[in-house]
């Protein structure tokens, strides 16, 4: 009776070890695709898989120094996160495009530098650890940037919004009537 025991112990023991093994490679696996890819500049992006602001169209995402960024992982982007340059933090989309606009006329009299602060209007993911990635590559990019300091949201009031970057450690700095403005700090 011990032996049989004592096997179907080390029978489970066995297996639980395999099944362990079998969950890490499937998960390494899963976030493969991390390793490869890169953070691009687009020209556009497909507004309407934007689930926070797809009324906003690609003219408005390009214009007046605006960029979109991607991450591309073999020829397909995986997540793109929109930004608008200012120097004072806004509090709604109306007040994103005034003070883009004013930081961009001021950028075009000095050294064609946009803005000190990156506002991220708008972040979304087709693959599982998308958005972590682009919001890590992107802060990584304004780090190494001359002129941009801070890296802040306008996100909209939605627990969606707020457990993503809690998650990713940003600092909610602000809520206001229509957004709520988290910031990236190191």
């Amino acid at each position: 009776m011990i032996n049989i025991e004592k096997h179907v112990k080390n029978r489970l023991k066995a297996r639980i070890r395999k099944n362990k093994q079998i969950i890490k490679k499937k998960f390494n696996n899963f976030f493969d695709w991390v390793k490869g890819a890169e953070l691009v500049n687009l020209k556009e992006c497909n507004i309407k898989e934007d689930p926070v602001r797809p009324e906003l169209d690609n003219e408005f995402r390009t214009s007046y120094g605006r960029k979109i960024y991607g991450v591309r992982y073999q020829s397909e982007i995986h997540a793109i996160m929109c930004f608008a340059f200012t120097n004072k933090i806004p509090k709604n989309v109306k007040e994103l495009d005034n003070l883009s606009k004013d930081a961009f006329l001021q950028s075009a009299q000095r050294d064609q530098k946009v803005g000190q602060i990156a506002i991220a209007y708008t972040v979304w993911s087709k693959k599982k650890g998308g958005g972590k990635l682009i919001v890590k590559e992107v802060f990584k990019m304004i780090k190494k940037s001359n002129h941009l300091n801070r890296l802040v949201t306008l996100s909209p009031l939605t627990e969606m919004a707020t457990k993503f970057h809690l998650r990713n450690n940003a600092e909610l700095i602000s809520i206001n009537e229509e957004t709520q403005n988290f910031e990236y700090r190191d």
